[in-house]
């Protein structure tokens, strides 16, 4: 297989080309030929240009790449291995939504040869590779697992938003379904990893591995969430005890903060989903979760009840809402847990505006209904800093301070940038 892929008689297909499988696909493609395949057309359509459509790659991160993009399954039956990078998020009723998944494997069987190789690298809940997506191959190709194709895992691990850890530096886990299995696809993913790998005895330890990656982290930020919320009510800054108790050897050192995105906001629902089926009740993961979800509305109710103790009708208040992204610095909405406060405060009558300039106000409309203001103007009784994007870092003083009301300056300062300004508003963080 390798031999065959160096040669370029065969190719590589990536199934899904965000995030994790644009830059997995391009960093292929400098050594082997490569086939980008994604059913969203209008993605196809940038990624032809060079242009990366989730804004983490430069122009020059397609140069020299060996590399085609298509949205038709005709290119690539001729592929001998098949990488999925598909999204996997959760429903309305927090389950996790494999619909991609099952997709990719569907379209995996119409074209997959004896011979051929699947390795996933979406993150699920540990068993489902080998539970829910091969036997959706083998139905679809006829083919039988094991002996006329072989599979692996090799979870996802780059960070949006993050520069100084690019594809190859960071250290890979790989599996297979046998040892030539695991042999091969360490070989291939050796090639682009400078990092190193770690060989997981199968499949199921990689997955189980992948989710408690983000789960543990999840964890983490959930207490660091229930301290502020605790020493909020004590009148004591959580952001000063968190300095304090940092100054100790091994102190884990995390922020409290709104958690969203793809990852930390996701991924513990599916190591959840998976224990219900065994009968067991988590109560840790779920605690995490729970204190996690409910900081939109801890959020929301404090801004009430300062606009209350100001003597101003929560019904007539006008709250600015800056960064709707999960994170700073990317311009992904998926799950971001801003729009979740914004709804809370929209629950209370609050009339709130939304500014982000990383996201695309089309994009924002369609996901989630209401549109974003495009430049900053008017008068605010309140300004809450949802994301401390390098934009908003750079602003200058008199341009926060000139978005609030003479009668009325609330800030809520979630990440802290703008701790310089506590005397000059009703300043509050987290």
């Amino acid at each position: 297989m390798i031999d065959s892929l160096q040669s370029k008689q065969s190719s590589i297909c990536v199934i899904g080309l965000g995030y994790v499988g644009l830059p997995l696909a391009l960093e292929f493609a400098r050594r082997f030929k490569v086939i980008g395949f994604d059913i969203n057309r209008h993605r196809i359509d940038l990624m032809k240009q060079s242009m990366d459509p989730s804004n983490e790659l430069s122009s020059d991160h397609f140069k020299n790449r060996d590399i085609l993009f298509t949205d038709q399954i005709n290119d690539i039956t001729d592929c001998q291995v098949y990488i999925v990078a598909v999204p996997t998020d959760i429903d309305d009723n927090k389950v996790p939504d494999l619909k991609p998944l099952k997709s990719a494997s569907k379209t995996i069987g119409e074209v997959i040869k004896k011979g051929d190789y699947v390795i996933y690298e979406s993150t699920v809940y540990p068993g489902c590779t080998e539970e829910e997506c091969i036997p959706i191959i083998e139905q679809a190709s006829g083919l039988k697992f094991g002996i006329d194709f072989k599979a692996g895992y090799s979870p996802e691990r780059i960070n949006p938003g993050d520069k100084s850890r690019p594809l190859p530096s960071i250290l890979k886990i790989v599996s297979g379904s046998d040892d030539q299995a695991l042999e091969n696809i360490a070989q291939l993913y050796g090639s682009i990893i400078s990092a190193g790998l770690h060989k997981a005895p199968s499949i199921k330890v990689a997955e189980a591995a992948k989710v408690i990656e983000n789960t543990q982290r999840d964890l983490n930020i959930s207490l660091m969430n229930e301290l502020s919320i605790l020493f909020d009510k004590m009148n004591i800054d959580t952001q000063d005890v968190l300095a304090a108790a940092g100054t100790k050897w091994n102190f884990i050192k995390l922020q409290p903060g709104l958690v969203g995105g793809h990852c930390i906001g996701v991924d513990p629902y599916y190591l959840l989903h998976k224990a219900k089926e065994l009968d067991i009740e988590p109560q840790v993961i779920a605690s995490g979760r729970r204190i996690n979800d409910g900081m939109p509305a801890h959020i929301a109710k404090k801004m009430i009840q300062k606009l209350i103790a100001k003597d101003v009708n929560p019904s007539e208040a006008k709250v600015l809402v800056l960064g709707v992204t999960f994170k700073e610095n990317v311009s992904d909405i998926r799950n971001t847990k801003v729009v979740d406060l914004i709804r809370e405060l929209k629950d209370y009558s609050v009339r709130v505006d939304a500014y982000d300039p990383m996201v695309d106000n089309t994009e924002f409309m369609h996901e989630y209904g209401f549109s974003l203001v495009d430049h900053l103007e008017g008068k605010y009784h309140g300004i809450i800093v949802a994301v401390s994007h390098d934009a908003f870092k750079n602003l200058e003083h008199h341009a926060i301070l000139d978005l609030f009301l003479s009668e009325s300056r609330f800030l809520f300062d979630l990440k802290g940038i703008f701790y310089s300004l506590k005397n000059e508003t009703d300043y509050w963080r987290l």
